[in-house]
């Protein structure tokens, strides 16, 4: 099987990053082929500028988009690592969305409304927040993100999304509270 990681944190020491390397290390394990897209190691710009609009209606995309789509394109299941922020993707992840998952690349307007380009394409949603879980749960952030990512943005665009995983409270949780967190991690990367 071929993953594709997409991850999204500045911090290299971060429990997001634990995240992205104890998901390598069980693909890996497994043997599947696997592509990793650090955004911000990368230097991945989000801002979908002017010129960017111009190209796409003269019928060429800039070589950055391009290339993040063939990523896309190639694998048979993305795994999106990221934090919650305000209660939402953090820009750059926001932002490479804007720029990638494009009109006529990952969804298209058919007779009968919206046709999912990216359809056959397993997802898997891996967040991390400040405060813990049963805040987000109780104040119903946790379903309104859910509807966000899982519906409004990879479902429209045809994904399944097999997985949605919160770890709630990681700036205050201990290294062993930590260590069962990766060890879900990796269940869950064995049932991929």
């Amino acid at each position: 099987m071929k993953h594709l990681i997409v991850y999204a944190h500045p911090n290299p020491k971060s429990f997001n990053h634990a995240i992205m390397e104890t998901l390598q290390q069980a693909y890996q394990a497994k043997g599947h082929s696997l592509t990793i897209r650090d955004l911000y190691a990368e230097g991945f710009s989000p801002v979908l500028t002017p010129s960017d609009f111009a190209a796409m209606g003269e019928g060429r995309l800039p070589q950055d988009i391009l290339r993040e789509q063939e990523y896309i394109k190639n694998a048979d299941f993305i795994t999106f690592v990221y934090p919650i922020w305000w209660a939402g993707l953090p820009a750059i992840l926001k932002g490479y969305i804007d720029r990638v998952f494009l009109k006529g690349f990952a969804y298209d307007y058919g007779a009968d409304g919206v046709v999912g380009l990216l359809k056959g394409k397993k997802a898997a949603i891996i967040n991390t927040t400040g405060s813990p879980e049963p805040v987000y749960d109780h104040s119903g952030m946790i379903k309104s993100m859910n509807q966000t990512g899982e519906q409004g943005i990879f479902g429209f665009c045809g994904m399944e999304v097999v997985a949605h995983l919160y770890f709630g409270g990681v700036p205050t949780s201990t290294p062993e509270q930590r260590q069962d967190m990766l060890q879900r991690i990796r269940g869950l990367a064995e049932k991929f």
